[in-house]
């Protein structure tokens, strides 16, 4: 079975200006960020991001990087609304497309189903099909009659997710208390790039993660990166959990001020600048 190892700059290396990129985790809680950094390090722009919003989003918004945004939210969790991200949009930085967690959940499994749209009854009753004048229904061809929201499939070009353990072919396990549906996003891209904070042989997966935990499966997976505290500030529980005095100072200081000390240099030099701040606070 082939090596699919790679540096974070190599998987971000396969992306293009213009893409659909889906981001998994949730909020505040095991994001890919090693990735998302290496990607601001990059020229790509012009994105579509699909994701579960937290600081993913509202640093590619600050960035400039976002044409559209398909999400259920974005937040910090412990601060309810990403501010960066809340700025960008008040300036009229990107399109939104705002959707109900469950229809964004069935967007994604149309996807990776192969499938244009999924019918599900989130959305019925409530604003979400007056603000998204393109989204559609469907009536059921059996005796219920029902009409459903047809939500169409959130196909991917890209998938970006961390998990706790991976092994060098894909395989992937998360040891938290939730998947956050990153085997959807991995299922629902053309390509897929998982970081983790540990590359393990295949052996050891089964030992420290139970089989209902092999979330990520090797066959919707492209490349593998080994990114030790590679969600950092969001929570890879349990690993470790969110760094809140570093959130606070993400969201409280003006986004260039925070790009120009923390993300002006490659992640050995933001781990270091991480330190070098919490050093200074004691």
């Amino acid at each position: 079975m082939s090596d699919k190892t790679m540096t974070a700059e190599e998987a971000v290396g396969r992306l293009a200006s213009g893409m659909t990129v889906g981001i998994g985790g949730w909020g505040s809680r095991r994001k890919p960020m090693a990735l998302v950094r290496a990607l601001l390090r990059s020229r790509v722009t012009d994105l579509t991001v699909v994701s579960y919003g937290g600081p993913d989003v509202g640093m590619l918004a600050a960035a400039g990087r976002i044409r559209k945004l398909v999400a259920a939210f974005v937040t910090l969790d412990s601060i309810p609304l990403e501010p960066h991200y809340r700025a960008a949009r008040e300036r009229g930085a990107f399109e939104l497309v705002e959707v109900d967690e469950a229809m964004f959940m069935w967007g994604l499994r149309a996807a990776a189903n192969r499938l244009p749209f999924l019918p599900v009854r989130a959305g019925i009753g409530s604003d979400v099909m007056r603000v998204n004048a393109g989204l559609k229904t469907v009536t059921s061809p059996y005796e219920d009659g029902e009409t459903f929201v047809a939500m169409p499939a959130l196909r991917l070009d890209a998938a970006l997710v961390h998990v706790n353990r991976a092994d060098r072919q894909g395989n992937g396990a998360y040891l938290g208390p939730d998947p956050y549906f990153d085997d959807l996003f991995c299922e629902a891209a053309d390509t897929a790039y998982v970081s983790c904070e540990r590359i393990v042989d295949t052996a050891e997966l089964t030992k420290e993660a139970a089989p209902q935990t092999l979330l990520i499966k090797r066959h919707t997976v492209t490349g593998v990166v080994e990114a030790p505290n590679g969600s950092h500030f969001t929570s890879c529980a349990p690993d470790y959990g969110r760094d809140e005095a570093f959130q606070r100072e993400y969201a409280t200081r003006p986004w260039q001020e925070f790009a120009d000390r923390f993300l002006d240099g490659d992640e050995p030099a933001y781990q270091a600048a991480v330190r070098d701040w919490h050093k200074e606070r004691t």
